[in-house]
Formats: structure tokens, sequence, C-alpha cells
């Protein structure tokens, strides 16, 4: 059975042009009088200064495929489904997202064709310009043979996914079959974290953060009917769902007990946040242990569930590692999970990914 990466990102050739280009957020630094500071991406307004310590190194793991291919090579990952990670497109100017969409979609195919079966991708969209636009791309998206799905942040349009302006593009995917692959956007408001965040480096806003910031989005999607609207309409959520498999129940529980919910009539007639897991929702299992991704096999099957790796955040902190733990960790925990179940494991590593993705085989 194949290894296959549903969740690992890469920005292309045609993007980092254009962040390259740039001099406000989101751009790409350089620092000249700081060679060893290589270059920073700056996707958020408080890195926007002249510290050689803000901001996100970025290095040819980043956009080299070559590098993308050496990574796969190394851990035995025979088939990778490349995304752009945020902050994605939804920064450009509503006149120029289609055709800068457009652009960067062709350059990804581009790039899934030189390296024909080894990549495939999820397109991303041109969420500021006109509903026709983003309409317009996920249809040509669908005649574009590498592409799988889109990658949409949790933001949506600006204002959340239970947007009712997102309904026409819900209705377009859910139409054209295209799988939306949901990742955390920018994490939760700092303040949220206290006063002594800073001196624990990351670890808040990506262990906590994306995961809360994902089950919130998720959630305000089920409250506001989006499934019951578009029935077919089918999420890959990232990160195992966040904390959505664990707190499913108390989510349930809270709907079902809530006087203004009852009131507005929202509480009858609705489909149940397990429906929605075991039939719209898939997850991909980077989760790094096997106690949470036990909770994301229970919540919506191990058939539903897809390895993933997150390249290239986390890398090593040892310059002379080979082989990356974030990976190693995400594949023994789908093992261990499983009990020694291989079949089961074989699914998750790639069988449902090839399934689901419908990846040639």
């Amino acid at each position: 059975m194949p290894v296959v990466d549903v969740h690992t990102h890469m920005y292309p050739p045609a993007y980092m042009d254009l962040l390259r280009s740039r001099d406000t957020v989101p751009y790409v630094k350089s620092f000249p009088d700081h060679p060893s500071a290589g270059d920073r991406l700056i996707i958020l307004p408080a890195e926007d200064t002249a510290s050689t310590s803000r901001g996100r190194p970025i290095g040819k793991e980043y956009y080299d495929v070559k590098e993308k291919l050496a990574f796969m090579d190394t851990h035995d990952i025979d088939v990778s489904v490349i995304s752009l990670a945020n902050p994605w497109l939804d920064w450009l100017p509503p006149d120029s997202a289609a055709e800068t969409a457009r652009r960067v979609n062709d350059d990804v195919e581009r790039m899934c064709a030189e390296h024909e079966g080894r990549l495939y991708a999820f397109g991303t969209l041109p969420l500021s310009a006109s509903v026709e636009h983003v309409v317009e791309e996920i249809e040509r998206l669908t005649t574009l043979p590498h592409m799988r799905g889109i990658v949409m942040g949790t933001s949506g349009l600006g204002s959340g996914l239970d947007d009712p302006a997102l309904d026409p593009i819900y209705a377009a995917l859910e139409k054209e079959k295209q799988l939306i692959f949901l990742h955390p956007h920018y994490g939760l408001p700092n303040a949220v974290y206290g006063e002594r965040a800073s001196d624990y480096g990351h670890v808040l806003p990506l262990a906590l953060g994306f995961p809360l910031e994902t089950t919130i989005a998720v959630t305000r999607m089920l409250l506001s009917g989006v499934w019951d609207r578009f029935p077919e309409l089918n999420v890959l959520v990232a990160h195992s769902g966040g904390t959505l498999p664990f707190l499913a129940g108390r989510i349930e529980s809270c709907i079902a007990h809530d006087a203004h919910l009852k009131k507005e009539g929202k509480i009858t007639n609705r489909r149940s946040v397990w429906d929605i897991l075991r039939k719209n929702v898939y997850l991909d299992a980077v989760i790094y242990a096997d106690v949470g991704l036990k909770a994301a096999i229970d919540a919506s099957g191990a058939d539903r569930l897809m390895f993933g790796t997150d390249h290239p955040f986390f890398p090593p902190l040892d310059e002379n590692a080979v082989e990356w733990e974030s990976v190693t960790l995400n594949s023994k925990a789908v093992k261990s999970a499983l009990g020694g179940n291989k079949e089961a494991a074989d699914a998750i590593m790639g069988g449902n990914a090839a399934r689901i993705l419908r990846l040639p085989s």
C-alpha cells in the first residue's frame, strides 16, 4: 500500500515571486546586513519590524520541489497532496485575485505534472474576488488533472465559515464534488495566552491556538446549518479536527440544551455533530500521539482518516538530523492506535487517501 501525505505545504515559484515583489504584509523579507538570518516570511502585522527574530524563516524546503521530493524519499512517502500554506490568497485586492489564483494554481499543476504520480494538490481560491470569479475558479480546477479539492482557512471570506456569503461557494464546491481541506488561519488573539506568552516561544499558539480555532470554525459551520443546506459538502479538517473529536459530545449536549436555539427552532430537524463527523468530515492524522488519534478514529471512523506530515513545518532542531520527528511520531501513532491492525493502519497511511482523493493505483 502506498504512503500518501495529505497535509504537506508548498509555496510554488509564482507565489514566491509575488511575495518577494512586495514590501507590505504579507511578504518575504531579506536581511542583507544579517545574512545568517536568511529570508523571513512576514504574514502578520506584528511581525512587520526590522528585527530578524520576527517572521518565519523560509528556506528552500518551502518552495523547491526537489526538497519536497527528497523529504518524501527520506520518509518513504510515495505521494504528496500539496497545498499552499497561510496566508493563501485571501489578502489580494479583488481586482487581481482571480488572475493571481489562476497563475498560482497553474504553477502548482505544472509541478505535479512534471513529477507524475508523486504530487497532487489542493487548489487555492481567490476568496477576495467576486463570488462569480471564485465559482469560475472552482469549476476550472476540476479540469486540472492533479487537483483534488481546495484549501481554505478558517476565516473564510473574513467573517468565519458560518458567513452566509459563503453559501454560493459551498454550493459550487458541493456541485463539483470538490473537497475542502480546512486549515487554521492565524490562531486565537494573543491576549488569551497571558502576559508571559512570549516566554514560551510558539508553543501556546501552535499547540492550543490552531486546534481551538479549528474547532470553533467547524462548530460555527454546524450551528449555522451549513451541512443542513449542503448535505454533500465534504471537509478534510486539519490536525485531526483540532479538539473536535474530544469535544463533540459536549458540543452536541450544549446544542440540545440551549434555550435560545430551541426558541429559534434550530434544535429540531437538524443533523447531529456525530452524523456530520461520520458522513461529511474527514480528518488528517497530524496529532503526534495515539491518544488523540484514537479519539479521531472513534469520532469519524478509521476509514475517514488520512496520514499527514505538515511539512515543512516542525523541522528537527538538530541540524544533523535526517528524519523529522514530527513525521515519525505521526506514523508511530497510527500503528499504535490501531493495536496491530495492519490493514486499518495501511488504509490510514495511504489507502483511504487513494480512495477518497481518487488517486491512481
